[in-house]
């Protein structure tokens, strides 16, 4: 075989194998759960979310409050500042059944709980 026939075919491969991670890709996100959740007077409501096990999750966080606040979780591996007014989007790898803790890192009295069953 001459080399443009080896690139030509090397070309088609690497493409073929975008596409279908690409489609891998798309099937994951589309097997999502999203569960919201909104924070006022630093309390997140509703306190306990749920989600079932095995499958992605995305926490859609609204902060109703004029200040900022900062979510966070070891258990769940999330850390992130919502601006006051403003709305963050966190994505959760798949999680075994359990409670998982979460809280406003800027008022660590305001706690809440994932329960992914």
């Amino acid at each position: 075989m001459n080399r443009p026939s080896i690139n030509k075919y090397r070309h088609a491969i690497a493409a073929l194998t975008l596409g279908l991670l690409l489609m891998m890709s798309a099937a994951r996100a589309e097997d999502a759960v999203t569960v919201n959740i909104s924070l006022k007077d630093h309390l997140f409501q509703p306190a306990e979310l749920h989600a079932p096990a095995g499958k992605p999750i995305v926490i859609i966080l609204k902060n109703l409050d004029l200040a900022p606040a900062e979510f966070e979780s070891h258990m769940l591996r999330v850390e992130k500042v919502v601006t006051g007014g403003g709305t963050i989007t966190m994505r959760i790898r798949p999680l075994a059944p359990g409670r998982y803790r979460f809280f406003d890192d800027f008022h660590p009295d305001s706690e809440g709980y994932l329960v992914v069953q």
